[in-house]
């Protein structure tokens, strides 16, 4: 079992930033994939950006440039820098992990996160 608890969303406003954080806790694997997923209003979920624990991270173009996924040194903490927010980046944000060779995902509550002046 694995447990993800998201924090740092939060109301802001268009141009601005904010750090989401994901804490992992349980049965961690050494090897593994772990990212950020959100999902608005009326839309399915959307990848944002993911990250394994080996390698580079890959984005969603909507985010290039501006989002920044990284991992804590710790590698059980799960980081996402978004920088220049816009309104349409309003969603609930989630963290995912899953083992590598494993076929189960995990999912964190999720955090809100509006943009909007």
């Amino acid at each position: 079992q694995v447990q993800l608890v998201e924090s740092g969303g939060d109301l802001v406003q268009p141009g601005g930033s904010l750090r989401l954080s994901c804490a992992a806790s349980g049965s961690i694997s050494s090897v593994n994939v772990m990212g950020w997923y959100r999902q608005a209003p009326g839309n399915g979920r959307e990848l944002v950006a993911v990250i394994m624990s080996v390698g580079a991270p890959n984005y969603a173009d909507s985010v290039k440039g501006r989002f920044t996924i990284s991992r804590g040194d710790a590698k059980n903490t799960l980081y996402l820098q978004m920088n220049s927010l816009k309104p349409e980046d309003t969603a609930v944000y989630y963290c995912h992990y899953r083992a590598v060779g494993y076929a189960y995902d995990y999912w964190g509550q999720g955090t809100q996160v509006t943009v909007s002046s």
